[in-house]
C-alpha cells in the first residue's frame, strides 16, 4: 500500500492511496470478520414489545461474552472500587441496551464505506473527508478486535520470536496501524 495523500480539488478534499490485490483481500477480510461479529451481536438483541410498540430499538442488555467484541462493545459505566455505585451492573445493562443498537450500526456503516471504496482486486482509492473518517473508525475496530486476539498489550514487542505463531498476524496489525496512521497524517491541515 502507499502512504495516503492529500489532493484538493475543485470538488473539495481527497485522501488517495493504492492498495495490491492482496492488501485488498485481507483488508476486506478482517472489516467483513468484524462487521459479521457485530452484525451477530445485532441480531441476538431479545425482542422487546415496548420497543416495538415505541418504534425505539433496544440492544443486549448483558456484555458479549466473545472477547472481542467486548473489546468493541465495552461497558458503559466503571465505577470505582468502594464507591457508591461499585456494584451498578444494572447502570450498564441499561445503557447498554438503550445504545448499543446505535453503536453497532454506526460500525457497521463504517465497515461498508471501507469494503465500498476497496477495490476487490486492489488498485487506487479515492475518498472525501467523510470516507476517511470512516475508515479511521473502521480500521480502529479492526485493530481493536485483532489486537484482542493477539493479546497485544503495552509489553508486545515490535517483532515475535520466529517460532511464535503469532508474528504473522502481528505484522497485519502493524500494517493497519500504518495505514491508520498514515491516513490521520493525510487527514491534517
Amino acid at each position: 500500500m502507499r502512504k495516503w495523500s492529500r489532493k484538493n480539488s475543485l470538488s473539495g478534499l481527497k485522501l488517495r492511496s493504492e492498495m495490491d490485490a492482496r492488501e485488498a483481500s485481507v483488508l476486506r477480510s478482517l472489516v467483513g470478520a468484524v462487521s459479521g461479529l457485530l452484525t451477530d451481536r445485532a441480531q441476538s438483541a431479545p425482542d422487546d414489545e415496548l420497543a416495538e410498540l415505541t418504534g425505539l430499538r433496544s440492544g443486549n442488555t448483558d456484555p458479549p461474552d466473545d472477547p472481542r467484541l467486548h473489546r468493541l462493545l465495552p461497558d458503559f459505566h466503571r465505577s470505582e472500587p468502594g464507591s457508591p455505585d461499585a456494584d451498578r451492573a444494572d447502570l450498564n445493562s441499561a445503557l447498554r441496551g438503550l445504545h448499543e443498537p446505535e453503536i453497532i450500526d454506526a460500525k457497521l456503516a463504517a465497515g461498508s464505506v471501507v469494503l465500498n471504496t476497496v477495490p476487490t482486486d486492489g488498485g487506487k482509492i479515492v475518498l472525501t473527508p467523510e470516507q476517511a473518517d470512516a475508515w479511521l473508525t473502521a480500521l480502529t475496530d479492526v485493530r481493536l478486535a485483532l489486537g484482542t486476539v493477539l493479546e497485544i498489550d503495552a509489553e508486545t514487542p515490535d517483532q515475535l520470536e520466529p517460532d511464535d505463531p503469532r508474528g504473522p498476524h502481528l505484522d497485519v496489525y502493524h500494517w493497519l496501524t500504518w495505514m491508520q496512521d498514515s491516513l490521520l497524517q493525510a487527514l491534517a491541515p
